[in-house]
């Protein structure tokens, strides 16, 4: 039972805690009107609770379309391997937005154009912390600490920001059309979660089973980052009037 709960906690520490530095990290951005710390934890425990919902429609999906061989046909590759790639990292990025949703964006405390891409990122690193905590807890229950320590690394420099930065996008999305009627806001979100996906799909679809070009999807993802970085100083100095 003592090791159980010591993997767990080492789990926990390796999942957790590397989402709070990046969450650390991009709330520095929006020092100058922080938002409330209680819809910040409650949109990162959205997150996490997301983590389950995903499995849930990503297995359903599996099983519907493919007879539950999805990871099979995913490993051979081709047009379906594509496609089913696509639909997941669709599902991860429609949950991740009704975790922001239902935390931090319907708040009276969403005031203003940064606010989107912050909570946004909140509950994509929420979902991110479980989802790290699942990866790491398989190699500590085989005692295999080295995988686990590799794991938790690759995955704060690289899946981590994946989530970080596909949710961003839709953030950034919204940010920009902040002052805008709500139709066109709606076009510039549905808009922002095509590019989000496009972005997630693109990054598993050079980690998995392409060892070899792997290090490009990093790239991808590191590239976006500064991009995002930069945007986050262009909206910053968006003025609070309407267009």
């Amino acid at each position: 039972m003592l090791d159980l709960l010591l993997t767990l906690f080492f789990a926990f520490l390796g999942g957790v805690l590397p989402a709070l530095i990046w969450l650390w990290f991009w709330l520095k951005e929006d020092k100058a009107h922080p938002e409330p710390n209680a819809l910040i934890i409650k949109t990162f425990l959205f997150g996490m609770l997301m983590v389950p919902v995903a499995f849930v429609l990503q297995s359903g999906l599996n099983f519907t379309l493919l007879d539950g061989g999805g990871e099979e046909i995913i490993a051979k590759g081709g047009f379906v391997a594509v496609l089913m790639i696509i639909i997941w990292a669709f599902v991860e990025e429609w949950v991740k937005y009704v975790a922001a949703k239902s935390g931090g964006l319907k708040s009276k405390s969403n005031d203003e154009p940064l606010d989107i891409p912050i909570y946004m990122i909140t509950a994509a690193l929420g979902f991110a912390a479980l989802e790290n905590m699942l990866f790491i807890v398989s190699p500590l229950l085989e005692g295999n600490l080295a995988e686990a320590f590799l794991t938790g690394n690759m995955r704060f420099i690289g899946a981590t920001l994946v989530h970080v930065a596909s949710s961003a996008i839709i953030g950034l999305f919204g940010s920009l059309s902040y002052f805008y009627s709500e139709n066109m806001r709606k076009l510039y979100i549905f808009g922002g979660f095509i590019v989000s996906v496009a972005l997630h799909a693109i990054f598993n679809l050079f980690i998995i089973n392409n060892n070899d070009v792997a290090y490009i999807g990093f790239i991808t993802v590191w590239v976006f980052i500064v991009l995002i970085v930069i945007l986050f100083e262009k909206i910053k100095k968006m003025k609070l009037t309407k267009i």
